[in-house]
């Protein structure tokens, strides 16, 4: 009988999906449909940089669009203004980000449950308004054009550009599963262990002798730091940003996204964020309903799915591993007409 291993299952499914991310703009999709898929990656970056802070260390946050729009201006600045190269000014950027989030959560986050999360709305509104006000420097609501792409990249025996959306897609791709494999290892080292101690029980976790402001202020920098990754991206894929983007609405569909994906997971992370970046986009075609539909959806998610897609996933799977596994318990009539006709009787 064939015996179906979690682990193994949740392998292949990464190796599938990996395929298939990688196959996804050899398959002929319209430009439409490719620019969905790269903003869905871009959603990836953003959601689990919110997870790392909101999932695993449970502080929720609501800046996270702020520190989105940092990385990107920081970075179109620098390359505009200053002639950086892309990579040098997003890892500026990415630095003056992190750095600016540990200065400022150093204050925040000593405070608890709803004012943390207010200060931290305030916060990325605090970071929008500059971006509308400093005309000087940010040109205002107007925005930043003409944002050139990635430097090329000579490996000696090809050049990458990075002019087209494919292109992109694949910087962007390779970009997000580099960080998962770094994301991963960082959870499973003592430093994610002592995140998630915070979560489950902050006296407890004190108590152990981790330094509960140090972790989280660790975790709002690094969770910065991968918005400021995704904001970088973003601007060198749009070449043009402006302050409308990131506004409350969007920090609010950061956190829609890690709870309908489920918060603490890093597929979760993913999924949600994919999985509602497509359906913003399908749901345009239903104009002054959409977001009735998108209201009802989360609320029968929530309702029904409480740990979102990713436990869906998981009880789906463990479902698959009792009915293939040997040792599954047989029903009590088989098991009945399996026994002696003198011990039937006792059954």
């Amino acid at each position: 009988m064939l015996v179906v291993n979690i682990n193994k299952l949740k392998t292949l499914g990464l190796v599938i999906c990996i395929a298939v991310a990688f196959a996804l703009p050899l398959m002929g999709l319209k430009a439409y449909y490719l620019h969905i898929a790269v903003l869905g990656l871009i959603h990836g970056l953003l959601v689990l940089g919110l997870n790392l802070i909101a999932g695993y260390t449970g502080q929720l946050s609501l800046a996270q669009a702020g520190f989105f729009g940092l990385g990107s201006y920081i970075t179109a600045l620098l390359m505009l203004n200053a002639g950086m190269s892309f990579w040098l000014a997003a890892l500026l950027g990415i630095l003056a980000t992190g750095t600016f989030a540990a200065c400022v959560g150093l204050p925040t986050l000593r405070l608890k449950g709803p004012y943390f999360v207010i200060s931290t709305l305030g916060l990325g509104e605090i970071i929008r308004l500059v971006f509308v006000h400093w005309e000087s420097v940010t040109r205002g609501p107007n925005g930043l054009a003409g944002i050139p792409a990635p430097d090329p990249i000579d490996l000696g025996f090809m050049v990458l550009t990075f002019e087209s959306k494919t292109s992109a897609y694949y910087l962007i791709l390779v970009v997000l599963l580099v960080t998962i494999y770094f994301y991963h290892n960082l959870i499973d080292s003592r430093v994610g262990r002592a995140f998630r101690a915070i979560r489950d029980d902050s006296i407890a976790a004190e108590v152990m002798g981790i330094n509960l402001t140090a972790y989280k202020v660790l975790a709002f920098a690094a969770g910065a730091m991968l918005s400021a990754l995704a904001g970088a991206l973003y601007t060198s894929y749009i070449r043009f940003i402006s302050p409308d983007t990131f506004t409350i609405g969007e920090a609010v569909n950061i956190l829609i996204m890690l709870v309908l994906g489920g918060m603490g997971t890093i597929s979760g992370a993913l999924a949600g964020a994919l999985g509602i970046t497509y359906l913003l986009e399908t749901m345009r075609i239903f104009a002054d309903y959409r977001m009735v539909i998108y209201g009802l959806l989360m609320f029968v998610i929530i309702v029904y799915m409480p740990q979102g897609l990713a436990g869906l996933g998981n009880s789906l799977l463990e479902r698959m591993a009792i009915i293939f596994s040997p040792n599954t318990p047989k029903p009590v009539a088989k098991v009945k007409a399996e026994l002696p006709h003198s011990v039937e009787g006792e059954v």
